[in-house]
């Protein structure tokens, strides 16, 4: 039974990520284990670029908390300035098997400007969207997509599409040659590997 470690103890992220290897891989049995770990960038990743390397970060830190898992699973929210003032949201999931590394954005919405004014104030999104809305620990919940959209896409399932795209190079290995996992540092969304 192969495991595989989510850098997270989030339980939206938590069910994406086994969503998504269950409908990605329907024949295995998983076991799937959360392990808490930094992600080393900012609470709110505030670019592309940020939000990327946290998810390569806690993917990596998971792999090393956990190096018999057959894979590790890093998942960052974040957000970035859109035209004119606002703010998109969005996550990106890196996902790790010491040969190959898979990594796929979600898809992303305008934040309403209420909550675009707090986070660019320096609070985190998921207590952003509690202030504005009444609400209590979102984020490990719908999430602000779950809220905007009346329950239509919540937060893990914007996670598990993300998920899924991340694991294609999993599912079509001979398309995607081995690499050097440890030796791709994640510098960049853009990094080729």
């Amino acid at each position: 039974m192969p495991l595989i470690v989510v850098a997270s103890t989030n339980p939206v992220k938590l069910a994406a990520v086994r969503q998504a290897f269950r409908r990605m891989f329907p024949d295995l049995e998983l076991d799937v284990a959360a392990v808490d770990v930094p992600s080393g960038v900012s609470d709110q990743p505030a670019s592309d670029e940020e939000t990327y390397q946290g998810a390569f970060n806690r993917a990596r830190a998971a792999q090393a908390s956990r190096p018999e898992a057959a894979y590790a699973v890093g998942i960052e929210g974040g957000v970035e300035a859109a035209q004119p003032d606002g703010l998109q949201a969005f996550a990106w999931v890196v996902v790790l098997d010491g040969t190959r590394v898979g990594k796929a954005r979600s898809g992303s919405f305008e934040l309403p400007p209420r909550i675009v004014e707090l986070v660019r104030q320096g609070i985190e999104l998921g207590e952003a969207d509690d202030l504005v809305f009444n609400r209590l620990d979102s984020k490990r919940k719908d999430g602000a997509i779950g809220i905007l959209t009346g329950g239509i896409v919540d937060r893990e399932a914007l996670y598990t599409h993300a998920v899924l795209l991340a694991l294609v190079p999993f599912r079509q290995p001979g398309l995607y040659p081995p690499v050097d996992g440890q030796a791709h540092k994640g510098s960049s969304a853009g990094d080729t590997i």
